[in-house]
């Protein structure tokens, strides 16, 4: 197959370029459509209790979201400013879609105690379409910004979710132009010269461009989170760069022996090809654990993530060979070294960790065991206004009704439904837990308490709240919904659905390992090590944001808790990237043991030939999700943080040193499979000729 595609590519090159623009322009012309189609309902789990109890509200209640404006930084109940408050409020209750607009100089708890602030909670009605829903709070948001104070500020419900849209598409845009620059500055060290260093980046638009398509196209049927444009986004980027730089970089290799170009290129699609398509197909498969997951925002994640992971991919084995085979005779061969000098630093590396296994092993281990130890304590939470960078609008309403009114105003209520057919017994009891709940009759018998818990909305005094009603409920037809619910049912539907999202990528990935190396111990080893960076990563991202170390100077704060967004993200993601680069090392190591069958001269030839490329790999991808936490929302900031350390330690610590340690423990062993599995190999198996040696293969030693 792969032949075939250098073939196609290099035979009609101009064909295969024109459809990748035609590509291009589809990603950011119809694709960029999707920033105006974004959801913030991330914790919402069709089918569980608080999803079902909120769907029954949006069809008897006839009140439905709210929104909520702030005025203050001067005092409020002076005439002139008052007058025009009250005009706003009448103008608010007049707008066709607006349910209730309640006086804040008459209704308790809306004016602040030091008169320096109010607030006027604003009720749109139930069962709006999005097009009358989006007019109204155009409307809601206008209106209210027309009063002449120091600070107005409107956000919440829905109208957050268009805010964080906003921030979403501005963080991308900064992204691009502080990572693009950098990566081409560094691909050019790498190259030398602005041909081969420019290739890469043409990957990599095609990357954005088709983060921004799938999106789209997952769009149309399902929410797409605000989340996935950074994640996906930074991801399509950085892998794009990593397959295009493996294959400019083999080559250029190849230009030393090949005949001309058209030879190189299949050479290069042959072997290269063979690693991107491989990497590509394990990082998909590590993110397919996310469609276990009933949660809606995870399998979207999942399947665009993927369906980004795939078009690089395409791209690395399709485009860039046309490209290649268009403008390569341009592109200089790799230098030829004296012997013992390619590759010097990583060889010694190899050598030094094979000739020391235990030791190696057992020192790092130890250190990822330390760092990943705040992960026991991981806690996570949905978050609220504290999240966003205090530039944006949601984060100056919260910090302004936290200055000017009691801890608990405006956070979220536990809503309680009782339906018809609650026994007056059962009611009482629940009434208990919140003698200051307040409770409203709905048409058709239903009432509906609204309890207001201590601390924040997703806290653990407001979801013990939601415990202690689940349990006073009984048989009784009673739901509980509201943020605290909503983030009880995720943790349950992580816990339940966890170890079977486990098994589905474990299992995929030890079968793709050993369909390229042949080896039953290999795929072991290679989960066993991933694993450890992995913790080690995740530990200090819960030891930065839940416990505040360091994190202002990131541009955050002591949180509590991560986003729920982040671990089951930064887990599925890196464990994919770490995949990447143990095929890019493991793919010479084969080569090596294919044609000499030394195992430790598999593993030092191994690393010197790869270790340049998977280093460069990993900075290049580390600057790109570094230029993402530039944009300072914190759960970007945890997954941007999780994987530019998952990369760092795994393209470091890991394949440099526990990597080759462990080969020299296994020896011969790691390329060991039973009869049986061996025949499967040989049967369906990756296959090919072991290459001709190298100008320059092992150092003395």
């Amino acid at each position: 197959m792969l032949h075939r595609l250098a073939s196609a590519s290099t035979r009609r090159p101009l064909t295969v370029i024109g459809l990748w623009l035609l590509f291009l322009l589809l990603g950011f012309g119809l694709g960029t459509g999707v920033f105006g189609r974004l959801s913030d309902s991330v914790p919402d789990v069709p089918g569980t209790e608080s999803d079902r109890a909120a769907e029954y509200l949006d069809d008897v209640d006839p009140a439905g979201e709210s929104v909520t404006a702030v005025i203050a930084g001067t005092p409020v109940t002076g005439a002139a400013l008052r007058a025009q408050v009250e005009a706003a409020v009448t103008d608010l209750r007049d707008l066709a879609d607006v349910a209730a607009v309640p006086d804040p100089y008459t209704t308790q708890g809306l004016l602040a105690e030091d008169g320096q602030a109010l607030v006027i909670p604003v009720t749109l009605k139930g069962g709006l379409e999005d097009d009358a829903e989006e007019r109204v709070l155009d409307a809601v948001g206008d209106r209210v910004h027309e009063v002449e104070a120091p600070e107005v500020h409107v956000s919440g419900g829905p109208l957050l979710g268009q805010q964080l849209g906003e921030r979403a598409q501005e963080d991308v845009a900064r992204a691009e132009v502080i990572s693009l620059p950098v990566v081409l500055v560094l691909l050019l060290l790498v190259f030398g010269g602005l041909r081969a260093a420019g290739l890469p980046l043409l990957v990599a638009v095609s990357g954005v461009a088709g983060a921004f398509l799938a999106l789209f196209g997952f769009s149309r049927f399902t929410d797409i989170s605000v989340y996935a444009i950074q994640v996906t986004t930074m991801l399509g980027l950085g892998l794009a760069v990593d397959y295009a730089l493996l294959m400019v970089v083999r080559f250029r290799e190849e230009r030393r022996t090949a005949g001309d170009v058209v030879e190189a290129v299949h050479r290069t699609v042959d072997r290269a090809g063979r690693t991107v398509l491989f990497s590509g197909l394990t990082v998909a498969i590590s993110l397919t654990g996310l469609l276990v997951f009933p949660s809606t925002f995870l399998r979207s994640m999942g399947l665009a993530v993927a369906a980004v992971v795939v078009v690089d991919m395409l791209a690395a084995i399709t485009l860039l060979p046309a490209l290649l085979a268009r403008f390569g005779g341009r592109i200089a061969p790799a230098r030829d070294k004296p012997a013992g000098e390619e590759g010097r630093v990583f060889a010694r590396l190899a050598l030094f960790a094979t000739g020391r296994p235990v030791l190696v092993t057992v020192a790092s281990v130890a250190a990822l065991l330390v760092l990943a130890l705040p992960v026991t304590g991981m806690r996570i939470n949905i978050g609220d206004a504290q999240q966003l960078p205090a530039s944006t609008e949601a984060r100056q309403l919260d910090d302004t009704v936290a200055a000017h009114f009691p801890p608990g105003t405006g956070v979220s209520e536990v809503t309680v439904v009782l339906k018809p057919g609650t026994d007056r017994a059962t009611a009482d009891r629940i009434r208990a837990l919140s003698p200051d709940a307040e409770a409203r009759e709905l048409p058709g018998g239903t009432t509906v308490l609204s309890m207001r818990p201590d601390g924040s909305a997703d806290g653990r005094a407001a979801t013990d709240l939601v415990q202690r009603v689940r349990e006073a409920r009984g048989d009784a037809p009673v739901q509980v919904t509201g943020v605290a619910a909503r983030l009880v049912d995720f943790r349950a539907m992580l816990a339940d659905r966890a170890p079977w999202a486990a098994l589905t990528v474990l299992t995929g990935i030890f079968v793709l390992l050993f369909a390229f190396t042949g080896s039953v111990l290999i795929p072991l080893r290679t989960v066993l090590t991933t694993l450890l960076s992995l913790g080690a990563a995740l530990g200090v991202v819960v030891w930065v944001f839940q416990d505040g170390h360091l994190a202002s100077a990131l541009g955050s704060q002591e949180l509590g808790a991560l986003s729920l967004t982040a671990p089951p993200l930064i887990i599925a993601i890196a464990f994919g990237l770490a995949m990447d680069y143990e095929l890019f090392i493991l793919a010479r190591m084969r080569e090596t043991w294919l044609r000499t069958g030394d195992a430790q001269d598999a593993v030092v030839t191994g690393l010197r030939r790869s270790g340049r490329v998977v280093s460069c790999a990993a900075l290049l991808l580390a600057v790109v999700f570094g230029a993402f936490m530039t944009g300072g929302f914190a759960p970007i900031l945890q997954i941007g943080l999780g994987l530019t350390l998952a990369v760092l330690i795994d393209a470091t610590l890991v394949r440099m040193l526990l990597v080759p340690a462990t080969m020299a423990l296994l020896g011969r062993r790691a390329w060991w499979a039973p009869a049986r599995l061996r025949r499967a190999h040989a049967r369906f198996g990756l296959h090919e000729e072991a290459p001709p040696a190298p100008p320059v293969l092992t150092e003395q030693r």
